[in-house]
């Protein structure tokens, strides 16, 4: 396993579309587990593999407090979003940055697992969060996307200076 960069807002990749996964087999399942390994360093409880320069349709979350329910969502499509919750979400493509951002509460998912068989997934809470927030990136959209204008800039800025600072 290895740990993979993580691309930073506002990087022009983060922009980009994934595509299906077409075949599973084991270059997938060790770019799973490279991005499970990369998140838990992070740490993180969530990671899209956009957010770390592949391009496919396949994320990895675990909101258990012992990090022991590594969940694997190939070619994820969300279904039914009932209910509305708005809670402080970060990202590790945005380090340092949390703000308030609404999503459905519950949501039904459609997707494959690492065998390759579809799954269906009811889910509420931080994992519905988590969920919307990791199919967003496959779609190209970043949290801050959610929020205005005056406060993208910001963040913009702000990790600009950061990255001044350690550089």
């Amino acid at each position: 396993m290895a740990l993979l960069p993580i691309l930073r807002f506002p990087d022009p990749r983060l922009k980009k579309v994934a595509s299906p996964v077409t075949q599973i087999d084991d270059s997938t399942r060790k770019l799973v587990a490279d991005m499970a390994e990369t998140m838990y360093e992070a740490p993180g409880i969530g990671l899209a593999a956009t957010q770390v320069d592949v391009h496919q349709r396949i994320v990895v979350i675990d909101v258990s407090e012992d990090k022991s329910e590594l969940q694997v969502f190939i070619n994820p499509t969300l279904g039914n979003c009932e209910g509305s919750q708005t809670g402080e979400e970060g990202c590790l493509s945005v380090p340092g940055i949390y703000d308030k951002v609404e999503r459905a509460e519950r949501v039904s998912i459609s997707y494959l697992d690492l065998d390759g068989k579809q799954q269906v997934l009811e889910a509420e809470g931080l994992l519905a969060v988590c969920i919307q927030h990791e199919i967003d990136h496959l779609n190209g959209t970043v949290f801050v996307d959610h929020l205005s204008q005056l406060k993208q800039l910001r963040i913009k800025n702000k990790l600009a200076k950061q990255a001044r600072v350690t550089a």
